[in-house]
């Protein structure tokens, strides 16, 4: 098989996984440049926010690494499986129904295909708080490599 029908066939298998992907989408706050690349983009490290999209008043921080190169600026690469997460509360926190512990409330595809980049939500009523976790899977095996935010469900004062 030629390198051009394995690309189309990769990139046929991924637009048909994207469409049933998790839709929370995060803003980039921005990114440092870790290793200089003399063709393609620098390996850097890249922040993004995210809102809860279940807990209004509780958004995320997460930083990943991002390949560069040639094949990291063509979508071909694999990210690192590492990644780090805060999570503060930034207003009242009002749940939206009940929730689900290990809900995912975000992910990021960081190869081609086969792996992704999660957070998952839990919920420990006993300590009034919630937990997120950061970790990487792949279709196969995954990473153990992981982070995680707590938040204490508290009052907002203005």
């Amino acid at each position: 098989m030629s390198i051009f029908k394995r690309l189309s066939l990769l990139s046929a298998i991924s637009l048909f996984f994207s469409m049933f992907s998790f839709s929370v989408q995060a803003e980039e706050i921005g990114s440092v440049s870790t290793v200089f690349k003399m063709l393609g983009a620098n390996h850097k490290i890249v922040i993004e926010a995210f809102d809860d999209p279940e807990i209004d008043g509780v958004s995320c921080w997460l930083s990943r690494p991002k390949t560069g190169g040639i094949s990291g600026s063509l979508g071909l690469a694999e990210d690192p499986s590492n990644g780090a997460i805060a999570c503060r509360q930034i207003g009242p926190i009002n749940i939206n129904g009940e929730l689900e512990n290990g809900e995912k409330v975000f992910n990021k595809r960081t190869s081609l295909v086969f792996k992704t980049m999660q957070v998952v939500r839990f919920h420990d009523k006993k300590r009034n708080t919630l937990i997120y976790l950061v970790y990487s899977d792949k279709v196969i095996e995954g990473s153990p490599k992981n982070s995680i935010s707590v938040v204490p469900i508290q009052p907002w004062r203005n």
